[in-house]
């Protein structure tokens, strides 16, 4: 605010009031003196330009109060124009004037008079610095305040283009901007959200297995002429389970892999180990899209690693040559000569009569009970089957081709027929570094039932689908399957419909399908591997004794 200016007389009547109180000070002065005599009294001499603050003004008012109160006698005493008085000099003075029983005080009216003169004329030059400096702050202020609502527009409008994307977007796959430009996606870690809202039929226990199959469409590779058409191929047949089985899907990978290396074509100025390595790189991430990769497929590419370093002097052809000749040898030691040694040592088991039980359809564990057959051996088969995939229907199919007796039931059937059983034969998806065998969903169940009837469990297990993870249940690690599957099941009547069918309606009713489950390894009583039959708790020599790049 601006302090309005004085009229020409005004400042006329200022000085010479200013005149008067100097004159007056001076004969005070002159008189105090001579009174006080001997008695050592010190007055307070005028400091000339200094500043008068308002609360020293109204500490001497108070305190010329209280003394005029107590004493009968006041003599004025006028206050110099144009001055402070220093808070010391007046306690002093104000010791001093008790103790020698002298008033050196002014009265009430000359005391306020003067004081707003000195006050007027003192503290004008300080109202206006005061004045400037508030200005500037509340400009500061003002320009804070600016630039916060200019923030906070700037975050409503991408929270607004934000909503308004993912309502353009479909709820069933995502954006092709999130999935083929990955760094659009990831310069906001809230954009990730963007692409798969989540599923409100979603159990908070296995949320970690959610997530890990919705970051997939995140980090998955574009459809795009990097991609070999062979691998697109595979990961069409991986996605409608054309192909399963951890042998099946190994063999299928390898065989497209070699492909891969017969077709590519170096870049130009890359080496070619690197340029290949990239190359499978993105197919892998492909086909992990498509359906999580089983252990033995890991397995088999962490080998073929290993031995593209080794091929790094080479040239192109002879590198090629060499890879080619890499997945040859993997897959006939690893698996075809591996399932023939595990069929000529677990066909020594098999007696006269046996009754022989099998969960699910393995391929390694059809290949050792139609050899055994054709050996000579009588027995009896009995398939274990369960839902949503019904593996057994293909199981007991290819065996009565052979003509092996075999019979059918349900997994909830198993208490009733475990009597008469005298082997189980399991196959495994992988066997864990703690003896644990991993499996398709029912495998722990029946290996329980068996152990309780005191009935012998084998697993039939290559070594190249040992791991070196270790897991105590199927909750940490998983694979989920479509939960629509456990309720689209055939029947006999096409009439009837599953009470299911319109379980996402209900927001209480979830479902969960998990492919696959954890066998303790108390509950197996040997595992069967080209090398020997050797219990659980062997598998860490297992690894041990195994090349390091597997």
């Amino acid at each position: 605010m601006n302090v309005p200016q004085k009229t020409r007389e005004e400042v006329k009547a200022d000085r010479e009031a200013k005149k008067a109180a100097k004159a007056a000070a001076k004969a005070a002065k002159g008189k105090n003196v001579s009174k006080g005599g001997n008695n050592n009294v010190k007055t307070v001499s005028p400091v000339t330009n200094c500043k008068l603050s308002k609360k020293n003004v109204e500490k001497d008012v108070a305190r010329e109060n209280v003394n005029k109160i107590a004493e009968t006698d006041v003599k004025s005493k006028p206050i110099a124009a144009n001055c402070d008085i220093l808070e010391k000099s007046t306690k002093t003075d104000a010791a001093t004037a008790r103790d020698s029983q002298f008033t050196r005080e002014v009265s009430k009216e000359n005391t306020i008079q003067s004081s707003k003169i000195a006050t007027q004329d003192c503290t004008s030059e300080d109202i206006n610095k005061e004045k400037i400096g508030e200005k500037s702050k509340a400009e500061l202020r003002a320009e804070r305040r600016a630039k916060q609502e200019a923030q906070r527009a700037a975050k409503q409008q991408q929270l607004l283009a934000k909503d308004n994307n993912s309502k353009n977007k479909e709820p069933v796959k995502p954006s092709k901007s999130c999935v083929e430009t990955k760094s659009e996606c990831t310069v906001k870690k809230d954009v990730t959200r963007c692409t798969i809202k989540e599923d409100p039929h979603q159990l908070s226990l296995f949320k970690h297995l959610y997530h890990e199959r919705e970051n997939s469409w995140i980090h998955v590779a574009p459809v795009n002429w990097s991609i070999h058409p062979a691998i697109v191929r595979l990961g069409v047949q991986y996605e409608s389970k054309v192909i399963v089985g951890s042998n099946a899907r190994c063999i299928a990978l390898l065989a497209a892999v070699k492909q891969v290396v017969q077709d590519f074509e170096k870049p130009a100025q890359a080496d070619f180990i690197r340029g290949l390595d990239e190359s499978l790189q993105q197919s892998l991430k492909y086909l992990h899209h498509c359906r999580p990769l089983a252990v033995s497929q890991h397995n088999a590419m962490r080998h073929l690693k290993w031995q593209m370093t080794r091929f790094s002097s080479l040239s192109d052809e002879q590198a090629k040559n060499k890879l080619q000749g890499v997945i040859d040898t993997y897959i006939l030691e690893q698996i075809h000569l591996a399932d023939k040694q595990i069929s000529i040592t677990i066909r020594k088991k098999i007696s006269n009569g046996n009754v022989i039980l099998t969960y699910g359809h393995s391929s390694l564990i059809h290949k050792i009970l139609v050899e055994a057959h054709t050996a000579g051996k009588q027995f009896r088969v009995i398939v274990v089957d369960g839902r949503p995939w019904l593996e057994g229907k293909e199981q007991l199919r290819r065996l009565a081709k052979h003509g092996i007796e075999c019979s059918y039931i349900l997994i909830n059937a198993l208490s009733f027929i475990m009597p008469e059983v005298s082997k189980v034969f399991l196959g495994a998806h992988a066997i864990l570094a703690n003896g644990a065998v991993m499996s398709r969903a029912g495998t722990a169940q029946v290996a329980l039932i068996a152990k309780a009837f005191n009935v012998p469990v084998l697993v039939a297990c290559e070594t190249h689908k040992s791991s070196e993870r270790v897991q105590t249940d199927s909750i940490v690690y998983n694979e989920l399957g479509n939960a629509d599957e456990l309720v689209n099941h055939q029947s006999n009547v096409e009439t009837k419909k599953s009470l299911l069918t319109n379980w996402r309606a209900k927001k209480s009713l979830n479902l969960l399908n998990i492919t696959y489950d954890v066998t303790p390894a108390d509950l197996v009583t040997a595992v069967v591997t080209e090398l020997a039959i050797l219990p659980c708790t062997s598998v860490p020599v297992i690894l041990r004794i195994k090349p390091s790049e597997i």
